[in-house]
């Protein structure tokens, strides 16, 4: 396995891909799999990636995981008047 990163890692270095970039897709899709794994579960999936589920809450907002629509988000809204 660690060949197969190296050679990754030596790809990306090529295509002029820079660090935030790999560290944000390695996210999305190691979050994504571990969601798909645990169906859905945010429990469970943060459980696995040794997260807290409000991390993991949060971490699926900033990636752009979140496709369902029902999901309720919590926001503090200040009103003035």
């Amino acid at each position: 396995m660690k060949d197969q990163l190296d050679s990754l890692i030596n790809q990306m270095i090529e295509k002029d891909i820079y660090f935030e970039e790999a560290l944000s897709e390695f996210q999305r899709r190691f979050i994504k799999k571990v969601l798909e794994k645990s169906n859905g579960n945010l429990s469970k999936a943060a459980k696995t990636l040794g997260i807290h589920r409000n991390t993991l809450s949060r971490k699926i907002v900033t990636l752009g995981l979140d496709d369902s629509p029902n999901r309720r988000v919590r926001a503090h809204q200040y009103v003035k008047s």
